[in-house]
């Protein structure tokens, strides 16, 4: 399994595209995993991981995000973390953990030594590919939740939050996020050309909201584009830029996804 890792990584063009592509074999095997130790029957898979796995998002990711569901088996966080190390060994990757599990908001770091080294990405050993995972233990309620089978580089089945609940989610993010995170305006662009009617999981997003005591303007039917609009407008959008280009799928794509074009899909329909 590791070799088929780096013939994968050698049939990309540059580093960025090799450490994306290794990255995401990773996360995948993550996923598969989890579903074989029964954790979807108390997680949801939520974020941009989840937007291209299901739904093809033309970006890579970084990070796997879930949530639990409120009526959840039992849960271990340390369980699947066990899990994961064990397997991830038999499959012949070295591995090392770290992990929070005393925030609402459990997390851990899935670390792969020497895999930049042996790809030809990094000139040191040591040099980690980095996966991390978290789970939101208490979840705003009122996500709409959808099971999946696919195929990403084998077999996979899990639940995640349907559309308008995952859409919800990046609104509260645009929203509420202290700092400027490009890869949510790049998402958030990729909703609105894939569906043009497309409206957010208004429950859930008030939920949410009202969770991290946004002090904002509460989106609504009538209004939550403009108040989107009006974030685009204040947003430095070479810092925007500046965080997603390196994970695009097609580079060129940097040359559709611009603050006008963006400001365009809200003004519809």
């Amino acid at each position: 399994m590791k070799d088929y890792l780096l013939e994968l990584a050698s049939q990309q063009t540059n580093s960025y595209n090799k450490l994306n592509v290794m990255r995401e074999y990773l996360q995948a095997y993550t996923i598969r995993v989890l579903f074989e130790e029964g954790a979807f029957r108390t997680l949801a898979f939520i974020g941009g991981t989840a937007l291209r796995f299901v739904y093809h998002l033309p970006r890579y990711s970084e990070d796997l995000d879930f949530s639990i569901l409120k009526s959840s088996h039992r849960y271990s966080f340390l369980t699947l973390l066990n899990r994961l190390k064990k397997e991830f060994i038999l499959a012949g990757y070295e591995i090392v953990i770290s992990y929070n599990d005393q925030k609402t908001v459990q997390s851990a770091f899935l670390k792969f030594p020497k895999l930049q080294f042996e790809a030809g990405i990094s000139s040191f050993p040591d040099q980690n590919i980095s996966i991390k995972i978290e789970i939101d233990t208490n979840p705003p309620s009122s996500a709409q939740i959808q099971s999946h089978i696919i195929n990403k580089y084998f077999p996979l089945s899990f639940t995640s939050y349907d559309v308008p609940s995952l859409f919800a989610g990046k609104i509260h993010a645009l929203l509420t996020r202290n700092y400027t995170k490009g890869r949510d305006f790049f998402d958030l662009g990729w909703y609105l050309s894939r569906w043009k009617e497309i409206a957010p999981n208004f429950t859930l997003l008030m939920n949410a909201l009202k969770q991290t005591h946004y002090s904002g303007n509460h989106p609504t039917p009538e209004n939550w584009r403009q108040i989107l609009i009006s974030t685009i407008q204040k947003t430095n959008w070479k810092t925007v830029t500046d965080d997603f280009q390196n994970f695009l799928e097609n580079p060129s794509d940097l040359t559709i996804f611009t603050k006008d074009n963006l400001l365009k899909l809200l003004k519809k329909p």
